[in-house]
């Protein structure tokens, strides 16, 4: 197990034990037994450890449809998120966020992504034609329907399906509206 690992997994138990404001960055280092420099090289903050797997599927998404020369294949790119996504410590945290002490951190969290998703779409629709309430409102359903997914998939059983399937469903959503 890597450290980056090792140190979700410390975290996620202090979560559990102790409720996530009771616990530091300390208290996640030393049950991991890593330095406290060893946690920053991995995260920026002790929310980040929730988020680390989804966010690094944002910024290949957000890359992805920056470089892009053509219009945008957003439904491609956005389905690329869930692309050997497996449970993490976001999913058990959503499964478990009240007896984490997490649900509010969870939902400003899941906010700042889904704007993120959301801009990065928006740009991209913009730089494609679509004209700007357009490309905002549809980046905006983009977004919250890539989070929605990941809740419904990890409260559905993360281990037991693929976020593939959620996410394809909230596209499809998203493709009616």
């Amino acid at each position: 197990m890597s450290s980056r690992e090792t140190l979700a997994e410390a975290a996620c138990e202090l979560f559990l034990e102790r409720g996530y404001d009771a616990t530091t960055v300390a208290d996640i280092t030393g049950r991991a037994g890593v330095s406290r420099s060893s946690f920053f090289n991995y995260f920026a903050s002790k929310s980040a450890v929730l988020w680390s797997g989804l966010d690094e599927r944002i910024a290949r998404l957000e890359n992805e449809l920056d470089a892009s020369g053509t219009p945008p294949e957003v439904d491609a790119a956005i389905a690329a998120i869930a692309t050997g996504f497996a449970p993490d410590a976001l999913a058990l945290a959503i499964v478990n966020d009240v007896a984490m002490g997490v649900a509010d951190e969870l939902a400003r969290d899941a906010a700042v992504r889904a704007a993120r998703i959301g801009r990065a779409v928006s740009a991209a629709l913009a730089r494609s034609g679509a004209d700007r309430l357009e490309a905002d409102v549809r980046g905006a359903a983009w977004g919250g329907a890539v989070l929605a997914a990941v809740a419904a998939w990890a409260r559905g059983g993360a281990g037991r399906s693929e976020l593939a399937g959620y996410l394809s469903r909230a596209a499809d959503l998203v493709r009616q509206g």
